[in-house]
C-alpha cells in the first residue's frame, strides 16, 4: 500500500484511469460484437445503423489512446468490408 500522500493520490488516479479505460474498450468491442452478430443474421439494416456508433466508440478509444490509431482504422475498415460483403 502507499505510504506517502503523492503515492496515495497516484494510485486513486490510476484506479480511475484504468475503470476509464476498461469502459472505452468493453465500448468498442461490444459494438463490434453486436455488429458482427447482425451481419451474420442477415440483418444488414440494423447493422448500417449500428455502424456509426461503432465508429464513434473505436474513434473515442483511439483519441484517448485506449487503443491505436492504426488498429482503430483496421476495426473500421473491417466493419466496413463486413457490412458490404454481407450486403
Amino acid at each position: 500500500m502507499p505510504i506517502t500522500q503523492s503515492a496515495k493520490k497516484a494510485l486513486r488516479q490510476s484506479l480511475t484511469r484504468k475503470a476509464r479505460n476498461l469502459r472505452r474498450k468493453n465500448n468498442y468491442k461490444n459494438n463490434l460484437k453486436e455488429l458482427k452478430n447482425l451481419a451474420s443474421a442477415g440483418k444488414n439494416d440494423e447493422a448500417q445503423k449500428l455502424l456509426p456508433k461503432a465508429y464513434k466508440a473505436l474513434d473515442k478509444a483511439a483519441k484517448t489512446n485506449v487503443i491505436s490509431k492504426n488498429k482503430s482504422a483496421r476495426l473500421k475498415s473491417f466493419a466496413a468490408k463486413l457490412l458490404q460483403k454481407t450486403a
